[in-house]
Protein backbone atom coordinates (compact mmCIF):
# COMPACT_ATOMS: atom_id res chain seq x y z
CA UNK A 1 0.00 0.00 0.00
CA UNK A 2 0.70 3.17 -0.94
CA UNK A 3 1.77 5.58 2.11
CA UNK A 4 0.44 9.40 2.30
CA UNK A 5 3.93 10.41 1.90
CA UNK A 6 4.69 9.03 -1.43
CA UNK A 7 1.02 10.80 -2.50
CA UNK A 8 1.92 14.08 -1.22
CA UNK A 9 5.05 13.05 -3.62
CA UNK A 10 3.14 12.35 -6.36
CA UNK A 11 0.97 15.49 -5.75
CA UNK A 12 -2.16 13.38 -5.54
CA UNK A 13 -2.25 14.84 -1.69
CA UNK A 14 -1.66 18.09 -1.34
CA UNK A 15 0.60 19.44 1.35
CA UNK A 16 2.67 22.90 2.25
CA UNK A 17 5.26 22.73 0.80
CA UNK A 18 8.39 24.19 2.22
CA UNK A 19 11.12 23.28 -0.32
CA UNK A 20 11.95 20.01 -2.62
CA UNK A 21 15.02 18.36 -4.32
CA UNK A 22 15.38 15.53 -6.33
CA UNK A 23 15.65 12.96 -3.08
CA UNK A 24 13.97 14.83 -0.37
CA UNK A 25 10.56 16.75 0.03
CA UNK A 26 9.84 18.99 3.21
CA UNK A 27 5.85 20.26 4.15
CA UNK A 28 4.01 21.29 7.37
CA UNK A 29 2.36 18.53 9.53
CA UNK A 30 -0.96 18.60 9.16
CA UNK A 31 -1.51 18.00 12.92
CA UNK A 32 1.56 20.42 14.54
CA UNK A 33 2.84 20.00 17.86
CA UNK A 34 3.67 23.84 17.53
CA UNK A 35 3.54 26.26 14.97
CA UNK A 36 5.80 25.48 12.23
CA UNK A 37 6.20 21.81 12.57
CA UNK A 38 7.59 20.33 9.98
CA UNK A 39 8.55 17.21 8.06
CA UNK A 40 11.15 16.44 6.24
CA UNK A 41 10.96 12.86 4.64
CA UNK A 42 13.50 10.78 1.54
CA UNK A 43 10.78 10.88 -1.91
CA UNK A 44 11.81 6.87 -1.90
CA UNK A 45 9.07 4.88 0.68
CA UNK A 46 11.31 3.25 2.70
CA UNK A 47 9.85 2.73 6.40
CA UNK A 48 12.67 3.38 8.53
CA UNK A 49 16.09 5.02 9.35
CA UNK A 50 17.97 1.73 8.93
CA UNK A 51 16.33 0.81 5.35
CA UNK A 52 17.80 4.02 3.99
CA UNK A 53 20.97 3.90 1.37
CA UNK A 54 23.75 6.27 2.57
CA UNK A 55 22.91 9.02 0.38
CA UNK A 56 19.52 9.62 1.80
CA UNK A 57 20.42 9.49 5.04
CA UNK A 58 22.63 12.83 3.88
CA UNK A 59 20.20 14.07 1.71
CA UNK A 60 17.48 13.98 4.34
CA UNK A 61 20.10 15.62 7.17
CA UNK A 62 21.21 18.21 5.02
CA UNK A 63 17.14 19.63 3.84
CA UNK A 64 16.79 18.88 8.15
CA UNK A 65 19.57 21.37 8.60
CA UNK A 66 18.59 23.79 6.27
CA UNK A 67 15.31 24.04 6.39
CA UNK A 68 15.25 24.32 10.54
CA UNK A 69 17.64 27.11 9.90
CA UNK A 70 14.64 28.83 7.79
CA UNK A 71 12.41 27.97 10.98
CA UNK A 72 14.25 29.82 13.17
CA UNK A 73 15.04 32.20 11.02
CA UNK A 74 11.44 33.14 10.31
CA UNK A 75 9.38 32.00 13.36
CA UNK A 76 12.13 32.61 16.31
CA UNK A 77 11.83 29.93 18.15
CA UNK A 78 13.61 29.51 21.66
CA UNK A 79 14.80 25.84 20.12
CA UNK A 80 13.06 23.30 18.31
CA UNK A 81 13.30 19.44 18.11
CA UNK A 82 14.68 17.03 15.83
CA UNK A 83 12.31 13.84 16.34
CA UNK A 84 12.72 10.58 13.93
CA UNK A 85 10.51 7.35 14.99
CA UNK A 86 11.37 4.11 14.21
CA UNK A 87 8.71 1.06 14.50
CA UNK A 88 5.29 1.29 16.16
CA UNK A 89 6.48 1.00 19.82
CA UNK A 90 8.91 4.11 19.14
CA UNK A 91 6.07 6.13 17.91
CA UNK A 92 6.02 5.67 13.78
CA UNK A 93 2.51 5.72 12.51
CA UNK A 94 3.40 6.66 8.66
CA UNK A 95 6.00 4.21 7.57
CA UNK A 96 7.90 6.14 5.25
CA UNK A 97 11.04 7.70 6.11
CA UNK A 98 10.53 11.29 7.78
CA UNK A 99 11.87 13.78 10.44
CA UNK A 100 10.23 16.21 12.67
CA UNK A 101 11.18 19.57 12.61
CA UNK A 102 9.33 20.62 15.81
CA UNK A 103 9.50 24.41 16.94
CA UNK A 104 9.69 24.91 20.48
CA UNK A 105 8.97 28.08 22.77
CA UNK A 106 9.86 28.25 26.94
CA UNK A 107 7.27 26.89 28.55
CA UNK A 108 4.97 25.80 25.51
CA UNK A 109 4.72 22.07 27.09
CA UNK A 110 4.15 20.59 23.21
CA UNK A 111 6.68 17.80 23.26
CA UNK A 112 8.01 15.58 26.48
CA UNK A 113 10.02 13.29 24.92
CA UNK A 114 11.06 10.48 27.90
CA UNK A 115 11.25 10.75 31.33
CA UNK A 116 14.77 10.17 32.42
CA UNK A 117 15.95 6.78 34.71
CA UNK A 118 18.94 5.86 36.25
CA UNK A 119 21.67 3.10 35.41
CA UNK A 120 24.53 2.42 37.28
CA UNK A 121 28.11 2.39 35.95
CA UNK A 122 27.88 -1.66 35.50
CA UNK A 123 24.95 -1.29 33.94
CA UNK A 124 25.97 1.22 31.23
CA UNK A 125 28.94 -0.85 30.62
CA UNK A 126 27.12 -4.08 29.95
CA UNK A 127 25.04 -2.61 27.51
CA UNK A 128 27.90 -0.52 25.76
CA UNK A 129 29.41 -4.21 25.30
CA UNK A 130 26.57 -5.52 24.00
CA UNK A 131 26.42 -3.02 21.73
CA UNK A 132 29.97 -2.27 20.74
CA UNK A 133 29.85 -6.45 19.77
CA UNK A 134 27.60 -5.33 16.59
CA UNK A 135 29.68 -2.33 15.27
Amino acid sequence: MTSVFTRIVRGEIPAFKLYEDELTLAFLDINPAARGHTLVIAKPELPGLLDLPPELVTATALTTQRVARAIVAALKPDGFNIIQNNGSAAGQVVFHFHIHIIPRWEGDRSVKLWRPGTATADDLRAVADEIIAHL
